[in-house]
């Protein structure tokens, strides 16, 4: 939409439309209606209640509210709320209307019977990151790791010169330093999946001290232990008014982490191609800057860097922030907890830029290998680890005389060296033998 104030509503809105389905204030609503009425549902179980029989008969009419519910039926609650100035009694208001008009108005009370707001938003929301994570997350982050381990296996036998200090190091394989990614993203990606996503549900002030009181021979926390499983939420347990957060700000650390190791990928990549160890594949009518015809610049992995920040500072924020609330409770978890999708959309742009990136990336293997040829001076280290094992005397300090801040040691000079060497023959063939293309030790794959 092009009068939106937000670019992930904006210029982004095609790489973000999945997420109105779990963060936006039309998915928010649907949420809490569909805990409002699973609670209705479970709490007949518990409790014997006026019209417990017609609640029965007429159960999937009154899940169709959630099913059935759209754009036009929030609205009506946003009006409601227009009055109320209460976004929660607004929900609890605009079911007990539909409970009227099914003849239901004896069964209406028990809507939202003896909790606080935050009941409903401590499950409702958790839901939606839960929802989120299996539906749109893991897929997405997947099939990275996944595009990215196929090119692990396919480069894994081009030698690379590697880069330590920026300075040129031990060669290394395109594919090694691939899968070290592909080994990092996966572990994390592991942890996330053990954090336990939590909601709290215990009344006013976590005592469900409403229930209680009306109820008081009822084991009211086995029921929101039961009720809060059977969404598939851990219950956070005891609380004040609201979820303390501790799980949900290990989720969000847990992708910060991620979202590090994404923006280390992407700069390595960047890097990459500025060495023109990779070239981009061009699109037919893309321009790479207005005043130099012959750009093509690695815009993908720079979107990527720069979202990827922008999600990891709303994640330190909402990690930090979220866990601390006055006393028993105040207002300013709520309004921060609104902002949830926003680092998620960020980080989903960032990802889906990352994966067009990869697919326009072309190894360019004869500049790889001159950068190679380059550098003779990498084998230093292999020769001057032979020659300790022979009990050469000080080997380090010769190969250091021969190569250090020499800007061009040669193959022509390693192999006159080598020959000047007191040692048998039989070694300084081994020595010989040894180039910057094969002097790659044996790299781990990542799965």
């Amino acid at each position: 939409m092009i009068t939106a104030i937000s670019p992930i509503d904006g210029r982004y809105a095609d790489k973000t439309k999945e997420l109105s389905s779990y963060f936006s204030e039309f998915a928010l609503i649907k949420y809490r209606i569909f805990v409002e009425i699973q609670y209705l549902m479970k709490l007949s179980g518990q409790i014997s209640i006026r019209g417990s029989q017609k609640l029965e008969e007429n159960k999937e009419a009154i899940l169709d509210i959630f099913t059935a519910f759209d754009v036009k039926e929030a609205l009506k609650i946003k009006e409601i709320e227009s009055i109320t100035n209460h976004d929660i009694k607004a929900i609890e208001y605009y079911l007990k209307e539909k409970f009227d008009t099914m003849d239901l108005s004896d069964i209406s009370e028990w809507i939202h019977f003896g909790l606080t707001s935050q009941d409903i938003n401590n499950t409702a929301i958790p839901l939606s990151i839960k929802d989120f994570l299996t539906a749109v997350f893991y897929p997405q982050i997947n099939s990275l790791v996944n595009e990215l381990k196929s090119m692990e296996e396919a480069w894994s036998n081009i030698p690379l010169l590697a880069r330590t200090h920026g300075q040129p190091a031990s060669p290394t394989t395109l594919g090694k330093e691939i899968g070290v990614f592909v080994s990092r993203l996966s572990v994390q990606i592991a942890h996330l999946s053990t954090v336990p996503i939590n909601g709290k549900f215990g009344g006013a002030t976590g005592n469900f001290n409403a229930h209680y009181v009306a109820f008081p021979n009822k084991d009211w926390h086995h029921f929101a232990n039961d009720f809060l499983a059977s969404l598939g939420l851990d219950r956070s347990k005891p609380t004040t008014q609201i979820e303390h957060y501790d799980n949900l700000a290990a989720l969000f650390h847990n992708l910060q982490r991620i979202n590090t190791i994404l923006i280390d990928f992407s700069r390595d990549i960047w890097t990459y191609i500025s060495m023109d160890y990779f070239k981009q594949a061009t699109i037919q009518g893309e321009i790479g800057s207005s005043a130099m015809p012959h750009k093509v610049n690695p815009i993908d992995f720079e979107n990527a860097e720069g979202n990827l920040g922008v999600a990891n500072a709303l994640f330190h924020h909402l990690a930090e922030k979220l866990p601390i609330s006055r006393l028993q409770r105040d207002l300013t978890d709520s309004t921060v907890l609104r902002n949830t999708g926003v680092p998620f959309a960020h980080t989903l742009i960032a990802i889906k830029s990352l994966k067009k990136g990869l697919s326009k990336l072309r190894v360019q293997e004869d500049k790889i290998s001159s950068d190679l040829s380059k550098n003779w001076m990498v084998v230093a280290e292999a020769i001057q680890t032979i020659l300790r094992r022979e009990g050469f005397p000080k080997p380090y300090e010769a190969l250091k005389d021969l190569t250090r801040g020499v800007n061009n040691v040669t193959e022509n000079e390693i192999h006159q060296f080598i020959h000047t060497l007191q040692v048998s023959e039989e070694v300084k063939m081994e020595l010989l033998k040894i180039t910057p293309f094969n002097y790659i030790g044996k790299a781990e794959k990542s799965f």
